[in-house]
């Protein structure tokens, strides 16, 4: 049996630890002025898949832990969009192309638009949680929907690799830190016997940074072939300051 302490830290660092993540990203981008580097698209995951959760967290009723981490991530992303849209770079007149995004999704220029669409899709999950929160496949669903949109996080960064046959660009502490986090919050949930839902997106999020070390052995770190000839290389965008 694991002792209640070793449980109550346990619960603590699941609660605060990922969202402390992402805000010493905020602040490394406050020092730099520029958020250039790190994809909105990130705290757009997070924010859909954290406010769906929650919804979850109301039919299925898991620990009060991971509750309090969505709420807090939802938190820390909204901090960390507003200040990589104040950082981030100025568009010259005439350099400007438009987002080939139907209705230039979470492409916007102004901060109030992002918080009128996640405004719109608390609305409609609400609308939709009192109507089907009844069934229990709902509620398993939106489950599944929530854990596998956060696990698709390493993804970009997997596929980016595999295009330039490299990993310059992506820090090794942002490597070792997913490969921990992932792995620490894995056996969280299955020790706390959390809905197989979080079971089995973590499984599948932990394979994918195991994929990731298995290119930094592969690939090494070294520049690809157009930075070597001083052509310049695609930024990667993904959480690579953590």
């Amino acid at each position: 049996m694991i002792p209640s302490w070793i449980t109550a830290i346990g619960s603590v660092a699941m609660a605060i630890g990922p969202p402390l993540v992402y805000a010493d990203q905020g602040v490394s981008i406050v020092r730099k002025k520029d958020s250039t580097g790190f994809s909105r698209d990130i705290c757009a995951i997070l924010l859909i898949a954290n406010i769906t959760r929650c919804f979850f967290w109301l039919g299925a009723g898991f620990e009060f832990a991971l509750l309090l981490q969505s709420i807090f991530m939802i938190v820390a992303q909204l901090a960390l969009l507003f200040v990589c849209l104040h950082y981030r770079p100025r568009v010259t007149p005439g350099s400007y192309a438009p987002s080939p995004r139907p209705f230039s999704f979470w492409q916007w220029s102004s901060y109030t638009q992002y918080i009128e669409c996640l405004a719109s899709i608390i609305l409609c999950s609400a609308i939709t949680f009192l109507i089907f929160g009844r069934f229990e496949f709902y509620i398993s669903l939106s489950g599944f929907f929530a854990l596998g949109l956060e696990s698709t996080l390493p993804l970009p960064q997997l596929i980016s690799n595999y295009k330039h046959k490299s990993l310059y660009g992506f820090r090794a502490s942002t490597m070792i830190g997913w490969v921990g986090g992932d792995a620490f919050k894995t056996a969280y949930f299955f020790l706390q016997g959390s809905p197989l839902q979080f079971k089995a997106c973590a499984i599948f999020q932990l394979s994918v940074d195991a994929m990731i070390v298995a290119q930094r052995l592969y690939y090494g770190n070294t520049p690809p072939a157009p930075v070597l000839e001083g052509e310049g290389v695609e930024e990667v965008l993904v959480l690579s300051e953590a």
